[in-house]
């Protein structure tokens, strides 16, 4: 049983302070990289996957993501405003469930970057997400193949997909690539104000229904303004 999301969450509102002197003065889902945001990159992946509305939430220079997003019609934005208050990964999509609805939605961070392969990653996301089985789908990208990470993983994942957080001191060979299918059930005992979305993730894996699907392309970890020119790279490569 799939999944058909038609909205989707964007975290936006990071202060995206390992990305300095880059995010002195324009947020970090508005930096370029190949041309384009990175949010821009993301929105143009979840319009082609059926996406009609993505609500965006905005905290740092919140005026230049809603002035850019303003005239956005796939998909359509909106706006989901934090600036007098920091909500966090998890807290932020508390306050946007009004606007997200009752079905399964797709949650993307908006710095997130990805070749896909053959096929789609978001589509392969909504083929492979089963209600009956699964709170949260992650979208997991192999370590050893991304792009600008260098981190111990997140993740094992058992061959029917269900995941396993890493241990302290161990390695393992998935890391959370930033793009998720989520249903809006698993907020139900969610907390009110600042709180990380892990707190959603490590709930779903106690209870057996946090899965993993493997990224089918490369992932890029666009974390620092050194790594802006890896990922160009690796778009030029790609279109090459």
């Amino acid at each position: 049983m799939s999944v058909k999301p038609t909205k989707a969450m964007v975290l936006a509102a990071g202060l995206g302070a390992r990305m300095r002197p880059l995010t002195d003065k324009m947020p970090k889902p508005l930096v370029p990289v190949a041309g384009r945001p990175l949010l821009d990159h993301v929105l143009d992946k979840l319009a082609d996957a059926g996406v009609s509305e993505a609500v965006v939430n905005v905290h740092y220079l919140p005026d230049q993501i809603i002035e850019h997003t303003a005239s956005r019609t796939r998909p359509r934005v909106i706006i989901s405003d934090e600036r007098g208050q920091v909500l966090g990964t998890g807290g932020g999509v508390v306050k946007a469930l009004p606007l997200l609805g009752p079905e399964p939605f797709f949650h993307v961070n908006a710095d997130t970057l990805w070749i896909d392969g053959v096929r789609p990653n978001l589509a392969r996301l909504a083929e492979t997400f089963d209600p009956s089985r699964m709170d949260i789908l992650l979208l997991m990208a192999p370590t050893t193949s991304s792009i600008g990470y260098g981190g111990r993983g997140d993740y094992s994942m058992l061959p029917d997909g269900a995941l396993r957080k890493r241990k302290e001191h161990q390695v393992v060979p998935f890391v959370y690539a930033g793009a998720a299918i989520m249903s809006p059930s698993v907020f139900a005992d969610a907390p009110s104000g600042e709180f990380s979305l892990t707190r959603m993730f490590d709930g779903a894996n106690e209870q057996e229904r946090l899965f993993g699907l493997r990224l089918d392309g490369v992932w890029m970890h666009v974390g620092t303004p050194d790594a802006v020119g890896a990922a160009e790279e690796a778009f030029l490569e790609s279109v090459a």
